[in-house]
């Protein structure tokens, strides 16, 4: 980064009896050495697996209208919830032209070595979408062997009472959304067995 840049700090917690104040202090201890000027600190407190980060998504946002140009964060781990997610960020970073260090691990896009390290972190990205496709991909072929049926389960079938009971309901103006969920039954399924006496035409409303 340059001199007099101004960036934003980025730390992440996992539970509310921790403290962050430690990362913030050596991260603007750091931006004092180098010059930069400390524009805002954004800190979660939350597990590193949920997708939903407040700060996180306010800093992203910060960064599209432009109100940094260096993001600097503790450790790279505090980033992103996976790989794939953390070059999600890394790559809207950069698409933005704003810079990313990494303090603890020296990693820093504006050299050639922090730019190796983005590319390492895109094949092991790809290598992970890879693996979970091969492990969805497995499993069907696993359920299938097993005569697992997949989807969503049918609809029960309804019986000539219920039938019977239904397009009484229907024509004394039960809606065909009130029926379905009585019954178990598909709105189309509802539908189909009113139309054919034409209860349906007798009433408004689904």
């Amino acid at each position: 980064m340059k001199r007099e840049t101004r960036i934003a700090i980025y730390t992440r917690i996992s539970t509310t009896d921790q403290s962050n104040d430690g990362q913030v202090h050596e991260l603007k201890e750091h931006a004092k050495r180098q010059g930069w000027q400390v524009a805002r600190v954004y800190s979660d407190v939350i597990s590193g697996v949920k997708s939903s980060r407040p700060a996180l998504d306010e800093m992203l946002s910060d960064a599209r209208k432009r109100k940094f140009s260096g993001l600097v964060v503790w450790r790279i781990d505090r980033l992103g919830r996976s790989v794939t997610h953390l070059l999600q960020v890394l790559e809207t970073l950069r698409t933005l032209g704003i810079t990313f260090t990494s303090l603890s691990e020296g990693i820093d896009t504006t050299s050639a070595t922090g730019m190796m390290v983005f590319t390492v972190l895109a094949a092991v990205s790809a290598l992970e979408r890879q693996i979970l496709v091969e492990r969805v991909k497995m499993g069907l072929g696993n359920a299938k062997r097993r005569g697992v049926k997949l989807g969503r389960p049918a609809k029960r079938t309804l019986t000539a009472g219920e039938i019977k009971k239904i397009r009484a309901a229907r024509s004394k103006g039960s809606t065909l959304r009130q029926l379905a969920k009585l019954n178990g039954a598909s709105l189309w399924s509802i539908h189909q067995v009113c139309s054919r006496r034409n209860v349906c035409l007798k009433t408004k409303g689904f």
